[in-house]
């Protein structure tokens, strides 16, 4: 390998040049470490170490795997802070690996599942073409629209519902605690998919009655059976890109409206104004970016979205510019310590 040489540069010395080097190479083989991350949630490997630290051995044993090459892998997800080995040949859970244990609150481990799949891993493969043509690499490299295959392969569906559930837990919860939800009304989740954010909302404000609006594959795995929600929900399957459940105080959009182009982003917008009840408020919550602030992994999501739908992360201006089409002004953004916002809009 060719070191630069730090005179043609003059803010570079040997030793950064040669950190710059391994930093390249190392994010380079970035596809390796979403694989690893991959087999840790596949094999349960957070989940057998939380009773305490284990060997490889001891965890080779328990998933049928290979020793000397888990250690391996185990050590590079160490090497990221996924993991811990002590001086004895021990691996330890650190606070990252905890999010790969399966059933525990916060759990991210379906999440992982659906996004190092084989199916997002083809997408981005396509980068290259998608960059040229300015059209996702999803359809190019398997052969249809990312929510038609979904529709067609029950697989893929149920892994996308179940990740995409758990990718939104964290969020569902700081939603609900931040935006100031009416005491009493409907509240309509559009796109709302298995129900948690408003499971959340419904759980903080007893006075509230909600509407599930969703494809029927989606509703049929609800969340929302729980002894103090009974007679304050119904799941709705629909087409919000024609119409939404009429009268409700306020439409959710979370992570609904970046996964489309601006005009069926406008026909979701519209039939939400059009469902308005006076005084109502449609709030969009998703990556809205600023000037300098941009939390991760808001820019990686906004490549995959690229790789995948048509639909793209959206600044203030050009989310006003969707609510003017569709007869809605926005009122203000509040920002969460999460990587999304909460953008609220009323009739314009």
């Amino acid at each position: 390998m060719n070191t630069p040489n730090p005179t043609d540069h003059p803010d570079l010395t040997e030793a950064t040049a040669h950190a710059g080097a391994a930093h390249l190479i190392e994010q380079s083989l970035g596809h390796l470490y979403s694989a690893a991350l991959r087999l840790a949630a596949v094999h349960h490997l957070a989940d057998h170490l939380a009773g305490g630290p284990r060997t490889a051995a001891e965890l080779a044993r328990l998933t049928g795997t290979d020793a000397a090459f888990l250690r391996r892998c185990l050590r590079y997800l160490a090497s990221r802070g996924i993991f811990r080995e002590d001086g004895n040949g021990a691996f330890h859970l650190t606070p990252a690996a905890q999010f790969l244990r399966a059933g525990v609150p916060g759990s991210l481990r379906d999440a992982v599942l659906l996004l190092t799949d084989g199916l997002f891993v083809r997408a981005s493969s396509a980068l290259d073409a998608t960059i040229r043509t300015g059209r996702p690499g999803f359809p190019q490299v398997v052969g249809a629209p990312f929510f038609e295959y979904l529709k067609e392969d029950a697989t893929a569906r149920e892994l996308f519902d179940t990740g995409m559930a758990a990718f939104a837990e964290p969020l569902d919860a700081l939603v609900a605690g931040t935006y100031p939800f009416p005491e009493r009304g409907t509240v309509v989740d559009v796109g709302g998919g298995r129900g948690g954010l408003l499971r959340q909302v419904l759980r903080r404000h007893p006075g509230l009655t909600g509407v599930l609006l969703d494809r029927a594959p989606a509703l049929a795995d609800h969340v929302l059976d729980e002894p103090g929600l009974v007679g304050r929900w119904r799941a709705e399957p629909g087409d919000p890109f024609t119409a939404v459940p009429d009268g409700a105080d306020v439409y959710v959009l979370q992570r609904v409206l970046h996964a489309w182009d601006d005009d069926a982003a406008v026909r979701v917008l519209a039939a939400c104004r059009r469902g308005l009840a006076p005084a109502g408020r449609v709030l969009v919550v998703d990556v809205v970016p600023v000037p300098g602030h941009t939390p991760p992994p808001g820019e990686a999501l906004d490549v995959a979205m690229m790789t995948l739908v048509t639909g793209r992360r959206r600044g203030p201006k050009e989310l006003d510019g969707l609510f003017a089409r569709a007869g809605l002004r926005r009122t203000r953004i509040l920002r969460t310590p999460a990587f999304a916002s909460l953008v609220e809009a009323v009739a314009a």
